[in-house]
């Protein structure tokens, strides 16, 4: 077996294991996040199954075109995520995630659209250089800010902070360098997504919601705010990146630039 076709081979084989479904089940747009009550949300509303397999929990429905993908938390799984989803013929792609917003004018519910991410998780480090800069896909965050305009949706525009380290709130010398990268944000996955999507050729954007304002002691995140964050505003996020993947896909019948361009091995199965 040739190389490519070996490597395509395991993908699926993995991508099949950990999600629980069939790679025929993927559809051409695709969803990922953080959060498992983004897939059940999205499954109930449109009255499909939910599959779990032992790393993603999914949904795919036909009728939309759209399969979401829950790959939990962090940078490996991030870029893991991406790895295998890349080798899928996927068109568009969005991650609907959270972050804390680091500056005092935001409130949470507000939307952040991240230009780029600084690099600070390590795991992009395995698709680049330390000198190359991870950006979101121009194509997406364009169709992402169209549908916000469009929405009348409160969105702050500007770059996050991608670390590796969840409990960070306490440590004085990392808030500091926080606070001198100028960054807009704080998250766990999105300079590794943009590294990775690019490398990958995926065309992926982004769309987070401003969960809770960590540089605050009273606006750090917890169990209780956590779940009201959920309550209020799961459902706006989940449509508003349907919203976006179909602006996405209007772009790409129109020839828009901005999107990648990819190859796929030739026994990968028509979705």
């Amino acid at each position: 077996m040739e190389k490519n076709a070996l490597e395509t081979q395991v993908a699926f084989d993995t991508l099949e294991r950990y999600s629980g479904s069939k790679v025929e089940d993927f559809q051409s747009n695709l969803i990922i996040t953080n959060f498992p009550k983004y897939v059940e949300y999205y499954a109930k509303k449109r009255d499909i199954p939910i599959f779990e397999g032992s790393a993603f929990k999914v949904a795919h429905s036909k009728t939309e075109d759209i399969s979401i993908l829950d790959f939990k938390i962090g940078s490996p799984a991030a870029a893991l995520v991406v790895d295998l989803c890349s080798f899928l013929p996927v068109k568009c792609s969005i991650l609907l995630g959270m972050c804390g917003g680091l500056r005092r004018r935001y409130k949470v519910g507000e939307y952040l659209v991240p230009v780029a991410s600084i690099r600070g998780e390590g795991t992009s480090d395995y698709y680049f250089p330390p000198e190359v800069p991870a950006l979101a896909n121009f194509l997406m965050q364009r169709a992402v800010t169209e549908v916000l305009e469009e929405q009348k949706a409160v969105y702050h525009i500007g770059i996050t902070y991608t670390t590796n380290m969840r409990f960070w709130e306490f440590n004085e010398d990392f808030k500091n360098i926080l606070k001198a990268s100028k960054a807009q944000g704080i998250e766990m996955e999105c300079a590794t997504l943009f590294s990775a999507s690019y490398k990958r050729k995926l065309t992926l954007g982004a769309l987070l919601l401003i969960s809770d304002l960590p540089l605050n002691e009273e606006g750090i995140k917890t169990k209780k705010s956590s779940e009201l964050v959920f309550e209020n505003f799961t459902s706006n996020h989940v449509e508003l990146g349907i919203k976006v993947l179909r602006r996405a896909r209007e772009m790409l019948s129109k020839s828009v630039k901005g999107s990648y361009t990819r190859e796929h091995a030739k026994n990968q199965p028509e979705v």
